[in-house]
């Protein structure tokens, strides 16, 4: 199941993000790095903050939270963001992660793309986007709380035909 998150899955979206981070960065960027990003980004006011002004999603197994979609709200331009898309690993590939970004491309219909970037070395993440109608755009290093990565930028059409 696919819901609307509210200030009461706060908790539980933390909880997910710690722990599909862990397991997806593991070998890619340092923890202490991880563990600044996500407690700046995953804090209560960045949450309730995120809840007002994007749209997020949650998926449920068995009424349990096991992963999360967090999307922009179209701009101007009509491109939106997805800024997170997490699993718990024990849920990933059994049809949540597709059902999460169909779940947010409802909200953005009158769009014209969706960005999403990617950390260049997360080969799980880059091919779920490609196998999902997402195009590579580009590649580019940055600083991530100080620390250098490669990251793979990709865009949706959403004005195209559905796969």
């Amino acid at each position: 199941m696919i819901r609307t998150g509210t200030s009461k899955d706060i908790t539980a979206v933390q909880e997910i993000a710690h722990i599909s981070w862990n397991d997806t960065y593991q070998d890619i960027i340092p923890v202490n790095i991880q563990q600044s990003f996500l407690d700046k980004s995953y804090s209560v006011p960045m949450m309730e903050m995120r809840l007002k002004k994007t749209i997020l999603l949650l998926a449920e197994h068995e009424g349990e939270p096991i992963g999360f979609a967090n999307f922009t709200k179209l701009d101007d331009d009509g491109d939106a963001e997805l800024i997170a898309l997490y699993l718990k690993p024990e849920h990933q590939r059994h049809g949540y992660g597709k059902k999460l970004l169909d779940s947010g491309l409802t909200y953005l219909l009158d769009g014209s793309n969706l960005f999403v970037y990617v950390e260049s070395e997360n080969k799980k993440g880059r091919s779920f986007y490609e196998s999902n109608g997402f195009e590579f755009v580009e590649e580019f290093e940055e600083l991530f709380e100080g620390h250098p990565l490669q990251t793979a930028k990709y865009v949706y059409n959403l004005k195209a035909p559905a796969l």
